[in-house]
């Protein structure tokens, strides 16, 4: 392995059992009303499992030259979002050959090596992200396992005779939900927006959104990987971020809408990476 390889940021232990991670947040802010430090602790147990399944299954990249790529566009989203979430945000590369990108309760934000390939541009890349970061903190991920309830009590009442824990269950099941694209429209509509907010706030290119949007517009189906398409139509999409655009020159009145402007995304190719055991 190259010697100059960066490890990525510092890795969760493991998931804590739903009675302790109660008792420690109790102790930790006793003036939260007890139902919203549930919800909390739910959010932080279900993200823990959803980071155990993720290594249990040899996806999550532990370190490459990759994470030197992505730190530069996606620390200061992160620094940006911070004050709009109750958890820490934290970044992790995940080895999967679709281009994607996710983020679970409780602030983990997971994006595939093959997403900085198939990204044109930096601001492209910094959409996404931005978007993904906005899903958290609208805390879209539980909502949709909230609609899904009578679904998940049978689910999880065969599951438990079996052994695995309710937080286990919900995080396989979210897991499928987030490759799967079943956020709402509405809730995508609302993460562009927002996203676009937290893009502009952190210095980089809302517009970056937009142009990846033409770009699956563009281009032919079959070509288009699940990622941030036809949730709703890309043209839709990006008439709403142009309109959110206009409504505040302000704000984005300095930044280009010619993709011609657009940073060059450097990655190395064929990246050597280590996977977290």
């Amino acid at each position: 392995m190259d010697t100059v390889v960066r490890r990525g940021i510092s890795i969760l232990t493991g998931a804590a059992l739903g009675g302790l991670v109660l008792l420690a947040a109790g102790a930790a802010a006793p003036s939260r009303a007890p139902q919203a430090a549930q919800a909390e602790d739910q959010e932080v147990e279900i993200g823990n499992e959803v980071f155990n399944e993720l290594k249990t299954k040899g996806e999550i990249i532990e370190s490459s030259p990759l994470y030197d790529v992505l730190h530069p566009v996606i620390d200061p989203i992160m620094r940006t979002a911070q004050p709009r979430y109750n958890h820490p945000f934290k970044v992790y590369l995940v080895h999967e050959t679709q281009p994607n990108a996710f983020a679970t309760p409780g602030g983990n934000i997971y994006v595939v090596d093959s997403l900085l390939y198939f990204a044109q541009n930096k601001e492209q890349l910094a959409g996404t992200l931005c978007h993904e970061v906005s899903h958290t903190i609208h805390h879209d991920s539980m909502e949709l396992l909230k609609k899904n309830e009578a679904i998940e009590k049978r689910e999880i009442g065969a599951a438990i005779l079996l052994g695995p824990t309710r937080a286990h269950i919900l995080a396989i099941a979210l897991l499928g939900k987030l490759h799967g694209l079943s956020y709402s429209r509405g809730d995508e509509s609302r993460a562009d927006l927002t996203g676009s907010d937290i893009c502009a706030a952190a210095g980089s290119n809302p517009w970056g959104l937009v142009w990846l949007f033409q770009a699956f517009k563009d281009s032919r189906t079959a070509d288009i990987p699940q990622l941030l398409s036809d949730h709703p139509n890309d043209q839709n999409r990006i008439n709403a971020l142009e309109k959110h655009f206009r409504s505040d020159p302000a704000v984005f009145g300095r930044f280009s809408s010619d993709p011609a402007s657009a940073t060059k995304l450097v990655v190395p190719k064929d990246a050597p990476m280590v996977i977290l055991r």
